[in-house]
């Protein structure tokens, strides 16, 4: 009994490998390393293609929740959804000198958070 399993085992064992010999073999060959690189190209455009329809997504919805219409004029009154466009905060007339260790951008950044939080009336 024990003679029979270990021959089943090593049949199955050969068997395995010279299936995977082959399978290697051709993924090395110039058709198989062709097919391989098709698919990668493949996959590539396929995440191209999803990753521009989610931006397109994200900038429509952006748009709908800003009242802007795909054009870039700005509209007056209600959106299509029935609300009033989100007010946008005015940017500062100009730039204060920033302090040595915050760089410029965090500064408008922060004035402009700070503004925000003014014109709502919550500190």
């Amino acid at each position: 009994m024990s003679r029979g399993l270990w021959f089943v085992a090593g049949a199955g064992a050969g068997a395995w490998a010279v299936v995977r010999a082959r399978r290697v073999a051709e993924a090395l060959t110039a058709d198989g390393l062709r097919d391989r690189l098709a698919g990668l190209a493949v996959g590539a455009r396929m995440l191209r293609d999803e990753v521009a329809q989610g931006r397109a997504e994200a900038e429509t919805d952006l748009r709908e929740r800003l009242g802007v219409p795909p054009d870039g004029a700005r509209t007056l009154g209600r959106t299509a959804g029935g609300r009033r466009p989100a007010q946008l905060p005015a940017r500062p007339a100009t730039t204060p000198t920033a302090a040595p260790d915050v760089a410029p951008t965090q500064q408008t950044s922060q004035q402009t958070r700070q503004q925000t939080l003014n014109e709502r009336g919550t500190d």
